[in-house]
């Protein structure tokens, strides 16, 4: 029996009291006017303990009980955190939304999961009032930041003088978390993960990284998502762990070398962009070039300790496949990166790989089992997963939730891939799928990865079109201007050209059916795609354009 995310909390503010559990970093105001530094806060397990406990008073008193469920809207705070736990501390669920979702969607959302109050900030007042007015049970309204409006509660002010609620008598089958899948393909999910879910993966995820009390996670993944809540807020609680969040801006680099992380949890994109500087600061240097040629895993020492520190493990990432040739590129300078694949409804993980991995693919975590279903002559076919982490179902929709999970209990991904010797090899979304009239597959996702290594291509998203009347593989690309204007290409149609040159050679990496064979087959977009918060994009708004 897995514990309760609860009591998971709870032993690790009694076993590491002392110890850091989070680090925010925060703009603070040098001495005699001197501009903004960025400092790292520090929160202890025993002062989250403290928090969690007077607020769940708060939360008690305001009417919360077992099973309510409670809006979680704001970007990560210390404050995320101690809401989060909370919430959970009372026996309710926590719904955690993405502040940058739009109106219509969060009130669908809240509506849906029949809040019963909202914790917020960031966001505009009036906004999460006329959220709450358009429902049919008013919920109460939680700022953590302070608001002069008599109609919402400032969390500071509401837990003053508080004393500590006792831990709710849950068990580890009961409902924790109310997760909205990113909606990549429409309207969003709400998945139910239950308490055993989450711990399940936590725990098995600390074996998998050989996680001990030293590791401070570094991560660009909002708690809002699955993917960045059980692997680096919860899962470092097991071991008595650090957590750091950042989001991806100007002080991204300054952040990674003040943390000092052993593990960093980030997206693909972020890591071909850390690589391609480090390639390019690499080339332009005699000097780097000899070292990097004669001894990369001394080049990658060097690398370390400049940006992370020689305490530096290795990278993880998540929420999309890696660029194999970054993969193998890190790996050969000593850097380790453990690729992981899971979703939102397997709460989130199914399968990692090796840091060092010397065989393409990924093999299942402790306690989940995989199989394909249906495969081809090629042994493609669909990815089910079994294990105590996959969701309970959709709520309030049973008709998804007997699409996705068989009366056998596996789930359905909806993912294509091949399972072999115990190392599963993905090939992309079933739903991307481009069937060609000879009855050949192309998986977007494959050509992406070849497309996104050419210097002038910022985003990309290949998709089926057509020629002649025929499927055809067709690709939008939001080009990467300052790359071209360092060439002298200033407008579209010079960029286009451009592009397609590019793309003529990199077709050579690809089998004859998979390559793009005609340059009216590239868009250029205008803007860079509209994408969900793991950086993933919403290809529905942007199939038909």
């Amino acid at each position: 029996m897995y514990p309760t995310i609860s009591k998971l909390f709870d032993d690790a503010v009694a076993a590491h009291g002392q110890r850091v559990a989070l680090r925010m970093p925060i703009p603070k105001e040098r001495k005699r006017g001197r501009g903004v530094q960025l400092v790292l806060n520090e929160i202890t397990y025993e002062r989250m303990g403290e928090m969690v406990g007077r607020f769940s008073r708060a939360l008690s008193e305001l009417g919360i009980e077992p099973g309510d469920r409670v809006a979680l809207i704001s970007k990560p705070r210390a404050a995320w955190a101690t809401t989060f736990f909370s919430i959970l501390w009372c026996g309710a669920v926590v719904v955690p939304l993405d502040p940058e979702l739009q109106k219509g969607e969060i009130e669908r959302i809240l509506r849906e999961a029949e809040v019963k109050g909202i914790v917020f900030s960031g966001g505009k007042t009036d906004d999460i009032l006329s959220f709450r007015d358009a429902l049919p049970e008013k919920p109460f309204i939680i700022s953590m930041d302070r608001v002069k409006d008599e109609r919402v509660h400032f969390l500071d002010a509401l837990i003053l003088g508080k004393t500590p609620l006792p831990r709710a008598d849950v068990d580890s089958s009961s409902l924790a978390i109310l997760m909205y899948t990113s909606g990549t393909t429409g309207n969003a999910k709400g998945a139910m993960l239950t308490h055993a879910n989450i711990t399940s993966n936590a725990l098995t995820a600390v074996k998998v990284v050989s996680m001990d009390e030293s590791d401070n996670f570094l991560s660009i993944v909002p708690w809002n998502h699955i993917y960045g809540l059980t692997i680096t807020l919860v899962t470092p609680m097991v071991v008595g762990g650090a957590s750091t969040y950042t989001p991806v801006d100007r002080n991204l680099a300054e952040v990674m070398n003040k943390a000092k992380p052993t593990i960093i949890l980030g997206v693909p994109k972020l890591y071909n962009v850390l690589y391609g500087r480090i390639r390019s600061s690499i080339e332009k240097s005699a000097l780097k070039r000899l070292i990097d040629k004669s001894s990369p895993t001394l080049m990658g020492k060097l690398v370390k300790k400049k940006l992370f520190g020689k305490q530096f493990r290795f990278f993880t990432s998540g929420g999309a496949p890696l660029n194999p040739e970054m993969a193998a590129g890190f790996r050969k300078m000593g850097i380790g990166i453990m690729e992981g694949y899971g979703l939102t409804e397997t709460a989130p993980l199914l399968t990692m790989c090796e840091a060092f991995a010397e065989e393409p693919g990924m093999v299942a975590i402790e306690g989940v089992n995989i199989r394909i279903n249906h495969p081809d002559e090629n042994g493609v076919g669909e990815i089910l997963a079994y294990g105590p982490n996959i969701m309970a179902g959709y709520y309030k929709n049973p008709e998804a939730t007997a699409e996705v999970i068989d009366s056998e209990g596996w789930f359905h991904t909806g993912d294509l891939g091949t399972y072999k010797d115990g190392r599963l090899l993905i090939s992309g979304r079933a739903k991307n799928v481009i069937v060609l009239e000879t009855g050949k597959n192309v998986y977007p996702e494959e050509i992406e990865f070849e497309l996104i290594s050419i210097p002038a291509v910022e985003e990309v998203m290949v998709h089926e079109g057509q020629r002649q009347g025929v499927p055809a593989v067709c690709a939008q690309i939001y080009p990467n201007w300052p790359a071209l204007k360092e060439l002298g290409i200033e407008d579209a149609s010079a960029a286009l050209e451009h592009l397609w040159e590019a793309i003529k050679d990199s077709n050579e990496n690809l089998a004859s059916f998979k390559r793009i064979k005609f340059k009216e087959s590239i868009t250029l977009v205008e803007q860079p795609f509209e994408k969900s918060g793991k950086l993933d994009i919403k290809r529905h708004l942007h199939q038909n354009d």
